[in-house]
């Protein structure tokens, strides 16, 4: 029995102006080839569920042949896609159903909106594939494959449940980048995020030991391989987080993940994030101003440490961790002002990187359910906008238009050449001074 699992990621923006920006500013060119480079952990996770019986074949969107082209041959296919990729990936599911070859789909995506799924599936897995897919898979040899598998929401990482991914399917792959997982969802709740917690109850934390044996196993398919945690919010347990650094620091890597601002408050954790080989971390600041915080969270854990937002961000940056800093553009408290805010801000906290995104209402966000409920939705389906760069919804104090020319102007003012190597020489001499 041959399966085959492809995965469909990268970064595609709609806004025709927005995407020419992106083919000519490094900065966002860089950010938009590593996430289109990074592998697909959930479909690595797949195929280690997969009964020992079948031959797995990982592929990626870009291996397949083209839609006049004859597709690859397998008993059965299973694919993943973020919301922006979803229409392709029905597409492709369509293209292997007609041809008579059994279609699964997955992902949050699929998780969030079943129904609609379906519609272009033999069967749908929600949630994890932990506790479904080896099911699914036996249930399909004797010819009796359900329309739907749940799987787990908890306990994934228990000894009962976890598999290491597949690793070796990665062999002789030009990724630049290698995805480790250490934990499944965050407990900040942010109403915009359409992250891991969707699909779990809960966060959780994979134990330590699992983790280095993956990145010990990643590291034997790729020279040099630079890890990238697929986490939503690495640090959030400190004393894991202390036992977790002390323990990769042997293995001389080097790495980049997501966390929150509270990191700074832990002088021995940001110690343990220098010595491990971490080179950046990625922190949701959201807004330049405190009033945009509000009601972010359900107990406003942002807007209560936006005053700290300066401080922190001088303390992580002086021990030589970069900071990757996120700006979510749109918010309702923004106006057309707030667009020269965001530089400020950019521009007097140092910040070496940037990344800057629009409000996006995913489907089956609180983001999502309260701007519906407003009529705020330019139209009931867009899900090829969910790219976190394109306008799906009516802001609330500036036009659709006005986002988008403002979002461009931001790409311009902080993407730039000249931009940039501005905030890398105020970054060199944090390393330098070990002070701001």
């Amino acid at each position: 029995m041959k399966i085959g699992l492809i995965a469909m990621s990268g970064v595609r923006v709609r806004t025709e102006r927005l995407a020419k920006l992106g083919v000519t500013l490094p900065g966002f060119v860089n950010r938009g080839k590593v996430v289109a480079s990074l592998p697909s952990l959930g479909l690595l996770t797949v195929a280690a569920l997969t009964p020992k019986d079948c031959e797995v074949c990982y592929r990626e969107l870009a291996d397949l042949p083209k839609e006049t082209d004859e597709l690859e041959r397998f008993d059965l296919v299973g694919i993943s896609s973020f919301s922006a990729q979803i229409d392709e990936a029905y597409a492709l599911a369509d293209r292997y159903r007609a041809l008579g070859i059994p279609v699964v789909l997955g992902g949050i995506h699929v998780t969030l909106m079943p129904e609609e799924a379906a519609q272009h599936a033999d069967s749908i897995v929600v949630n994890g594939a932990e506790g479904a897919w080896p099911q699914l898979v036996e249930d399909f040899k004797k010819g009796q494959m359900k329309k739907k598998y749940i799987g787990l929401r908890s306990q994934v990482f228990d000894d009962k449940n976890y598999v290491m991914p597949r690793f070796d399917l990665l062999k002789g792959r030009p990724y630049n980048r290698l995805t480790v997982q250490t934990s499944r969802g965050c407990p900040l709740k942010c109403d915009f995020c359409a992250a891991s917690l969707r699909i779990t109850d809960s966060f959780q934390q994979k134990p330590v030991d699992k983790v280095v044996a993956e990145i010990k196993e990643a590291m034997k398919y790729t020279d040099n391989p630079f890890f990238e945690l697929a986490d939503d919010n690495t640090f959030i347990n400190k004393k894991w987080s202390k036992e977790f650094l002390k323990a990769i620091i042997p293995l001389k890597i080097s790495w980049f993940t997501e966390t929150d601002i509270s990191v700074a408050d832990d002088d021995e954790l940001l110690d343990l994030l220098a010595q491990s080989g971490c080179k950046q971390i990625l922190i949701g600041f959201e807004s330049p101003e405190q009033e945009g915080l509000e009601g972010m969270n359900e107990n406003k854990w942002k807007y209560k440490r936006f005053e700290s937002y300066l401080e922190a961000i001088n303390k992580i940056q002086s021990k030589g961790i970069s900071i990757n800093g996120c700006f979510i553009v749109g918010l309702d408290s923004n106006t057309v002002k707030s667009f020269e805010k965001v530089r400020d801000f950019v521009n007097e906290s140092k910040l070496i990187e940037v990344q800057i995104t629009v409000q996006t209402a995913f489907p089956g966000t609180p983001l999502y359910t309260r701007l519906k409920k407003e009529g705020r939705l330019l139209t009931d389906r867009y899900w090829d906008r969910c790219t976190l760069f394109d306008v799906n919804y009516q802001p609330k104090n500036m036009s659709p238009q006005e986002l988008e020319q403002g979002i461009e102007w931001l790409f311009t003012e902080l993407y730039s050449d000249q931009a940039f190597l501005k905030r890398k020489r105020h970054y060199m001499e944090y390393i330098k001074s070990g002070t701001s």
